[in-house]
């Protein structure tokens, strides 16, 4: 193969490109549009053999201090059949080295472990036993790009993803017993409705009760803005669904949608809707809206060990596992800068200030790193 690489600046083009690909919602135009607003820029790369496109990359770049200039990140892609994947993000780096000349490329591919799905509850060990067999063609031709695993992760890859081109009551089959009792319960509950919300009121109410949730559960959430910035960038591309009762919103969540995958971004329930069990009923009333659409795929947005990916885990009898987060380094410069890379990726969701602490003393962030990791391990035990 001799591949070429170049830079495609057309909205409607770029997005049927990753939609032809099979491509996940986060490699559409309007997520790039999103993270320019916060100190990314995106760069949509198109790879052709020929005049055959096989494969395609929207790369977000993040300026950092001097030396390091910028680290290059690709959410939940390339698109790029098995065969042509090593092929692929080789040329990808090639381009980004030459024309941006970041420190290094990160990549998150939409690209299942060659042993998954899994069974419910597989444990870690089960996880590294599959990682330790031989590995698939595909992978060799990754590593033989010069790209090694991570820990340093930011999408988490254990998730849930429910092939909704089945019929639903193949997909009800696979909820516990319990599951389904709360979701034929909620559909038949008195006042309630479940439908796309366009109303601004209803949406500050949303805000508010994603926030409420995220004080619960103790976990952060992006500000109004951000999310009215994934309603104006995404357009019909970003789908926020809710459950009401009467005229009060009491239940939410919200979707990104590809031609191929519905991906949770985020959701929450109030007390109310809680009492109600609509969370149950709105989940199952998603898989059924985008399923209308002709997608295929309902990616539930990682699992965790807490309370959100309990309730998750009760909508399927499996679970997946992505390939996780692959490194390639693209300046020699890169062993200074991975030492203090956790703390950088951190930063990177805190601001400036804290990626510049990072990189300026690598020392430094390794050892409050480690701080971290004491105070975490304290905290659980």
């Amino acid at each position: 193969m001799s591949l070429t690489v170049t830079s495609c600046h057309d909205p409607a083009e770029w997005d049927a490109l990753v939609d032809d690909a099979g491509g996940h919602p986060l490699q559409l135009w309007g997520w790039g549009e999103l993270k320019a607003r916060y100190e990314w820029s995106a760069d949509r790369l198109v790879v052709r053999d020929g005049d055959t496109v096989v494969g395609s990359a929207q790369v977000l770049l993040r300026r950092l201090p001097a030396p390091f200039r910028s680290l290059a990140y690709v959410p939940r892609g390339p698109q790029a059949a098995p065969e042509h994947r090593g092929a692929v993000l080789d040329a990808v780096a090639a381009y980004l080295r030459a024309e941006h000349k970041p420190i290094a490329l990160t990549i998150e591919p939409d690209w299942e472990e060659p042993f998954s799905p899994l069974p419910k509850g597989e444990t870690e060990e089960a996880l590294a036993a599959g990682r330790a067999t031989p590995p698939a063609p595909w992978v060799r031709d990754i590593e033989a790009a010069g790209f090694r695993r991570s820990e340093n992760t930011g999408l988490i890859p254990r998730t849930l993803i429910v092939d909704v081109t089945r019929d639903e009551d193949t997909i009800l089959k696979e909820l516990s017993s319990t599951t389904r009792q709360n979701v034929r319960k909620s559909f038949r509950a008195e006042n309630v409705r479940f439908g796309e919300v366009t109303d601004e009121a209803d949406l500050r109410t949303i805000l508010e009760i994603n926030r409420e949730t995220a004080r619960r559960a103790e976990f952060a959430v992006h500000d109004d803005d951000y999310h009215r910035g994934i309603r104006d960038l995404m357009g019909e591309r970003s789908q926020l669904l809710a459950a009401w009762e009467g005229d009060e919103p009491v239940a939410f969540v919200w979707l990104v949608v590809s031609g191929s995958t519905a991906f949770e971004l985020y959701g929450g329930v109030s007390p109310r809707g809680m009492k109600l069990r609509l969370n149950y009923g709105l989940k199952f009333h998603a898989m059924k809206h985008v399923k209308a659409q002709g997608v295929q795929r309902y990616d539930f947005n990682g699992l965790l060990n807490d309370g959100i990916s309990d309730f998750k885990r009760q909508f399927a009898k499996h679970e997946d596992l992505l390939i996780g987060t692959w490194d390639k380094p693209l300046s020699p410069l890169y062993p200074a800068f991975a030492t203090a890379l956790p703390l950088v990726r951190s930063g990177l969701k805190r601001g400036v200030p804290a990626v510049k602490k990072a990189v300026r003393d690598p020392g430094a962030a390794a050892d409050e790193l480690r701080q971290k990791v004491r105070e975490r391990r304290t905290t659980v035990g």
